[in-house]
């Protein structure tokens, strides 16, 4: 196991080079004069763009251009973000938990109703459990996910006054910029543990309630189908009729044969769902102005601000082949057809 590990872990290094080297020629694009905007640390360095120019060699050939950026980026310099009025690496630090808190929350939910669904649909097939599934699925996949988010502003918001828009209350943004709470993690539910706060942990809970569940509810619709397929293909080979044979439970056969069998396709759609929603859900977050990262991406690119959404953009890659490297070790606990020595 563990040299499989490594295995997949020493290609990590190549596939992020290979992203390095495509955002540097995306960057060519771009005028040296906008290219120096990611050099910048302090607004008050954008009437030196000249110099700018000259100290980062903008003018110089490709590959001394490519050494200098490079050597910025490993120091954690990504240039300055204009749409948050910080440094870009700063803006990532801040926005990043927000994100990371409605996304542990929507996935546990997707992962949890999406597997018991899709594997009881395919169990009971055309019976009235598999019609509702499908239901669920079809109007999942078909609705945009702003009129999802809209339809429940609209009716737990604005008619019940339940589970307001943004991430914390008024009376609780003025607590946390008090010394009597400390943030350790910037994630809203686990700061609010670590200080004994339940006030902070219920009102950050009840902020994520409802983008939270429509990000689960589109994403449920993705899972299901996957999880119902490949459960109806796993229950027809032979190896599950041999089981039922034998005389094992058919929850036996269902949950320890079959389903663990099925995961391969589902573990492959969870990682990039796991991953898009790490990178962001701009227009979920949008709609119930909620201060992740995906919704300062969207800005950014709306005001082209071009050093935001390059390191969105880079913390998006980034996500995406870790998330990728952490599917391929789960396949190998899963399926012992694929070797790991």
């Amino acid at each position: 196991m563990l040299s499989f590990t490594l295995r997949r872990l020493a290609f990590i290094p190549l596939v992020l080079f290979g992203l390095s080297i495509l955002i540097f020629a995306l960057l060519q694009l771009l005028a040296p004069e906008m290219r120096a905007a990611l050099y910048v640390k302090d607004p008050r360095q954008l009437d030196q763009i000249d110099e700018i120019i000259r100290t980062y060699h903008l003018a110089d050939p490709i590959h001394i251009q490519y050494g200098v950026w490079l050597k910025e980026v490993f120091q954690g310099n990504l240039g300055w973000s204009e749409t948050a009025k910080m440094p870009v690496a700063e803006a990532i630090v801040s926005y990043f938990p927000a994100t990371f808190e409605l996304t542990i929350l929507a996935f546990s939910l997707t992962i949890a109703l999406g597997l018991w669904l899709g594997t009881i649909s395919a169990v009971h097939k055309d019976k009235l459990i598999d019609h509702v599934s499908r239901v669920i699925a079809i109007t999942g996949v078909s609705f945009p996910t702003f009129v999802i988010g809209l339809a429940f502003l609209m009716i737990f918001y604005g008619k019940f006054g339940w589970f307001p828009p943004g991430r914390a209350s008024f009376e609780t943004q003025l607590l946390l910029g008090t010394e009597g709470f400390k943030s350790y993690t910037g994630v809203l539910t686990i700061d609010g543990l670590l200080n004994w706060n339940l006030t902070v942990i219920l009102d950050a809970l009840k902020h994520l309630v409802l983008p939270a569940l429509t990000l689960t509810y589109f994403e449920i619709a993705l899972l299901v189908r996957v999880t119902r397929s490949s459960m109806l293909e796993e229950l027809g080979k032979d190896y599950v009729r041999t089981a039922r044979a034998k005389g094992l439970s058919e929850a036996l056969v269902v949950n320890k044969h079959a389903r663990k069998n099925a995961l391969i396709p589902v573990i492959t759609l969870s990682s990039i769902l796991f991953v898009a929603l790490l990178g962001g859900v701009a227009i979920t977050e949008t709609v119930f102005d909620y201060p992740g990262i995906g919704r300062w991406g969207l800005v950014a690119a709306q005001q082209f601000d071009i050093p935001g959404v390059l390191g969105f953009a880079s913390l998006s890659a980034l996500l995406f082949v870790i998330g990728n490297t952490a599917a391929d070790l789960l396949y190998a606990l899963v399926d012992p057809r694929i070797r790991i020595d």
